[in-house]
């Protein structure tokens, strides 16, 4: 089974604003870079977007490490997307979860691999995390 290393990012000029998302996958000596952005969106739906359109890119079931600075995402798929599917996609309080369509595509687009969700402190000199944060910009400069 492949191991890919993805580091994600995303980004938001205003949020809601002027939204970038970014993703690098390695593997081994392959690297792959991934970005784009929206005109109205936030930081949370990019950090999502950019996870949901790294796995994507996946032509077969990997190992796969996802180095995030977003506990929303780390925290999100990992611990609280199990009580979400119990409560029919609503949150302890009882409201619907934010951002169900894309925690609902990121739980597929994960289900077929095996991974491993880890968090990273951003803009601290984590060099995968900062050629994610790079094309998370790239990615608002690309959104009309």
């Amino acid at each position: 089974m492949d191991e890919v290393d993805i580091y994600t990012d995303g980004a938001c000029k205003g949020n809601p604003g002027r939204g970038g998302w970014g993703a690098l996958l390695v593997n081994g000596a392959h690297e792959k870079e991934l970005w784009g952005g929206e005109p109205d969106t936030t930081n949370n739906r990019m950090e999502l977007r950019a996870v949901i359109e790294a796995l994507s890119m996946l032509k077969r079931p990997c190992k796969i490490r996802v180095h995030t600075d977003s506990q929303y995402v780390q925290k999100g798929i990992s611990e609280w997307i199990h009580g979400w599917k119990k409560r029919g996609w609503k949150t302890a309080a009882k409201e619907p979860v934010k951002n169900a369509d894309l925690w609902q595509a990121l739980d597929a687009a994960q289900a077929p691999h095996s991974v491993e969700w880890l968090w990273v402190r951003g803009h601290n000199g984590h060099p995968g995390n900062e050629r994610a944060d790079d094309l998370a910009n790239r990615g608002v400069d690309s959104a009309s």
